[in-house]
């Protein structure tokens, strides 16, 4: 499999760009990919079933993609809210190469890209959208969520696609459970063999 070592920050084998074409919040775009990242021939379907079937990120302040691969996410949100800054994490430093590449393909200019210990520990995000690394294993998954998860801000909710064969449901009861009273976990949808979970934060209570 060609993504095999898409996990390791610096990939095995040239990086060398190849043009993609996708469809992304209702146009197409030309942008560009390479070996040794996710998804990298397209938008993988559990990408689809989220990007289908979420609503609007929030218009304005910050928004998270976790897990970014070449930016399909990312870019949605940031076509999506313009008024919005964007953030986009991966630990494959040619993945945050590529999703910077692309944004400046589509004159995004409010799209940052960079690996996780980069993004500013004070920042709380508004809208979290995730196609989560699932194969990553369970402690390491946990662990990601668990650094941003609690970053969500108040009233803000994070969205997060997960095949069914994959842990869904017991991904649900873990978050569910680890996650304070502050925060909600349901399960939104279920499509394709994909679920939507939502992680909601409470929004501030009047004093």
């Amino acid at each position: 499999m060609e993504s095999a070592h898409y996990f390791s920050a610096s990939p095995a084998g040239p990086f060398t760009r190849k043009p993609l074409t996708v469809e992304l919040a209702g146009a197409t775009r030309s942008l560009q990919t390479s070996s040794g990242i996710f998804s990298p021939d397209g938008i993988d379907k559990g990408t689809a079933v989220l990007l289908a079937d979420v609503p609007p990120p929030a218009p304005n302040g910050n928004l998270l993609d976790v897990g970014c691969g070449w930016g399909p996410i990312a870019l949605t949100m940031a076509l999506r809210a313009p008024h919005a800054r964007v953030y986009a994490v991966d630990v494959n430093e040619r993945c945050v190469t590529l999703t910077n590449e692309n944004a400046a393909l589509l004159g995004l200019e409010h799209v940052t890209a960079s690996t996780p210990e980069a993004v500013d520990p004070d920042v709380r995000f508004d809208t979290i959208w995730s196609n989560p690394p699932i194969r990553i294993g369970k402690d390491e998954l946990h662990s990601l969520l668990k650094l941003w998860l609690p970053r969500l801000s108040p009233g803000g909710s994070a969205w997060l696609v997960v095949q069914k064969n994959l842990g869904s449901d017991s991904l649900q009861r873990w978050l569910s459970a680890e996650l304070d009273d502050s925060f909600t976990v349901s399960r939104e949808s279920t499509s394709k063999s994909f679920r939507i979970l939502r992680v909601r934060k409470a929004s501030r209570q009047p004093r």
